[in-house]
């Protein structure tokens, strides 16, 4: 395996030999071989050339693809077909084998994903299944704000796609306005952990992006970020802006609460928040750390909601 991210690390920069990747690393020039063979065997069409070894053009959306180049430090499990990349990942976490940790579950199709309050995820090939899988530095108290780091990371990949999307709290991202969710719905996420009240033992962070769906597979109210670009949006390298940006925030959480307010169309609207037996409706006015919504209500109190299901009924001034 090191062998393996070691020569798609150096094939990101160039050509590259195996006997000089054998003498960096250490290794027999036939474990080199060996790596470049499994990733051929992959779909990764590792070419030979007098000047060494040569990357693909086009890397396929395979483990390998999807590492090859990322500037992030996940491992990553690829997988044609799964019920569900979040399953996946607590099956792999409750192994309780700390190589798991920083590591990526992709899933081309998703035979049972679920988002929130456990609603069925249509996940048909075409699209984006992930689940990022770490044992962070964290108490349960503030895990929140991981979700709020990957809804940012997800918005801010759609509009580098070309698609201009925003955040309904606190999980949702969203094309266009209108409706009683704000918009269409392109992404979500789901955040499942386990931990003691002072330490989270490990997070997941499931992401599905409706990327390449068919508008027929899609469920009323969604949109895909083909049907609004007019084209196939490229998976892997969205996938992997997706990766990049989430990473680079949850080393910097300061960062988060801002770059969520910038990107959201929650604050500023008229919301009514479901919260499971009680209902706040108002006007959103900010986000707390790690991810409370404050809402303002027509007798001019201050709500703070920690969870709950979000109903624009009329979008923020723009």
């Amino acid at each position: 395996m090191r062998t393996r991210r070691a020569l798609l690390d150096a094939l990101a920069d160039g050509p590259v030999s195996g006997p000089e990747l054998a003498a960096d690393l250490d290794v027999s020039r036939a474990a080199v071989w060996k790596a470049v063979e499994s990733l051929r065997e992959e779909g990764f069409l590792v070419e030979s050339t007098n000047e060494g070894y040569v990357a693909p053009a086009d890397p396929p959306y395979t483990a390998a693809g999807i590492a090859f180049g990322l500037d992030a430090p996940y491992r990553v499990e690829h997988h044609e077909t799964l019920d569900s990349t979040n399953a996946r990942a607590r099956e792999l976490a409750l192994a309780d084998d700390t190589d798991t940790a920083d590591l990526v579950v992709v899933a081309d199709e998703q035979r049972t994903g679920r988002g929130r309050l456990r609603r069925e995820w249509r996940s048909p090939s075409g699209g984006v299944w992930v689940s990022i899988l770490t044992r962070p530095s964290l108490s349960t108290a503030h895990a929140p704000v991981c979700t709020l780091a990957a809804a940012v990371a997800t918005a801010d990949a759609c509009r580098e796609a070309g698609v201009e999307a925003h955040i309904k709290w606190p999980n949702d991202v969203l094309v266009g306005e209108g409706g009683e969710r704000g918009g269409r719905k392109v992404a979500g996420i789901l955040t499942e952990m386990q931990g003691e009240a002072d330490r989270v033992s490990w997070l997941v962070v499931g992401i599905g992006v409706n990327a390449n769906v068919e508008p027929e597979e899609l469920p009323s109210g969604a949109t895909s970020l083909a049907e609004e670009r007019g084209e196939s949006v490229d998976r892997r390298r969205l996938l992997q802006r997706i990766l990049e940006r989430y990473h680079r925030l949850v080393t910097e959480p300061d960062r988060i609460l801002d770059a969520w307010r910038e990107r959201t169309s929650t604050l500023g609207a008229r919301v009514r928040v479901d919260m499971g037996g009680e209902t706040v409706e108002g006007r959103a006015i900010d986000v707390e750390f790690p991810g409370t919504l404050v809402v303002e209500t027509d007798d001019g109190h201050r709500r703070r909601v920690h969870a709950g299901d979000c109903e624009h009924l009329r979008p923020a001034s723009r």
